[in-house]
């Protein structure tokens, strides 16, 4: 039970056996450093509030500001058992994404692995990892490498308890084998009302194997909330001013009308509808969303409530698909 009364609905993270909110903290954002803005305190009081709502799922990285945001969760994980962490091991090669003929010992060779998660461990103050994933992914990793070895070690030795893969920005069909040949047990994807990329091979793959999917960008880093306006600034060396550089900003703006005007909605209901479309999916185990703020996540987590969009809601919005890589430079 949660302090507001209302129970925080949880779902199964694929065959893990671990029960998580669909509304999870994602917490790149926390880093504080390709996201301007973040200050420690505010990060903290927001973890809490996740926590004391009902909230029981976080999801990290070590590259998240070299560290930093791990130890920030680790420090509001230790104060409440319960809590899930997933983390994440940056390649070693410093590729985002993992280009195309890359070796798996390029990026993750069995003793970097390891070191790395004991390194991840000890900032995070914790004796083991609930979900730890692999920050970049190939497919045409699968029978390659020593990584495999690393993960059974790091099971057996207890460091672990599940290992999944946070897949390439837009390359959702980059994972179905991994999915296929059961090396995974979850999944992290951009799944979002413009990219529905997922739903062609992936999302039916997870359900029909029982991988736990994890979504990520579902409001599109923030294009779907409805505030990034022609007018949007950011701070310098924030990531957005080259995500939504050149024309994007405009560019977005006939997109946000069609999805109001098709649905009916006001430019208010735009972040509901959009986290709501990805919970819709019965594949979607839980949805992590960037909160910064003690408002952002008590907004949030009102919506997990176990309710989706009608179905008619959701075939309206499959005509918004929009298949783009903003990620990628002007």
């Amino acid at each position: 039970m949660t302090t507001t009364g209302k129970t925080v609905h949880q779902r199964p993270l694929g065959k893990t056996g671990l029960l998580v909110a669909e509304i999870g903290y994602g917490a790149w954002g926390i880093g504080a450093d390709a996201w301007k803005g973040a200050q420690d305190d505010e990060s903290l009081s927001a973890l809490r509030r996740y926590i004391e709502l009902g909230g029981n799922f976080i999801d990290t990285a070590m590259g998240y500001g070299n560290g930093h945001s791990e130890r920030l969760v680790g420090q509001v994980a230790r104060d409440n058992p319960g809590t899930l962490v997933a983390t994440k091991v940056s390649p070693k090669n410093r590729q985002w994404p993992a280009a195309p003929g890359t070796t798996a010992d390029e990026a993750f060779p069995a003793e970097y692995v390891i070191q790395m998660t004991e390194a991840s461990l000890e900032r995070l103050g914790t004796d083991a990892i609930d979900v730890q994933q692999f920050h970049v992914w190939n497919d045409s990793w699968l029978g390659e490498g020593s990584w495999q070895d690393a993960v059974t070690q790091l099971k057996r030795d207890g460091k672990i308890r599940h290992f999944g893969i946070s897949i390439n920005d837009h390359q959702p069909n980059n994972a179905v084998k991994a999915v296929e040949q059961g090396v995974v047990e979850t999944v992290q994807v951009i799944y979002n009302v413009f990219d529905q990329t997922p739903q062609d091979r992936l999302l039916d793959a997870c359900r029909m194997h029982g991988v736990g999917v994890i979504v990520r960008v579902a409001l599109d880093e923030g294009a779907l909330t409805g505030h990034i306006t022609p007018d949007t600034t950011f701070d310098k060396g924030d990531f957005r001013s080259s995500y939504f550089g050149g024309n994007r900003k405009q560019e977005l703006q006939e997109h946000l009308r069609s999805i109001e005007q098709t649905l009916g909605i006001t430019t208010e209901q735009l972040p509901e509808t959009a986290l709501r479309f990805v919970l819709s999916h019965p594949a979607v185990s839980t949805v992590i969303v960037g909160m910064r703020s003690v408002r952002n996540v008590e907004r949030n987590i009102t919506l997990a409530d176990g309710r989706g969009l009608p179905d008619a809601q959701v075939r309206q919005l499959y005509t918004q698909r929009w298949d783009r890589n903003w990620y990628q430079p002007v």
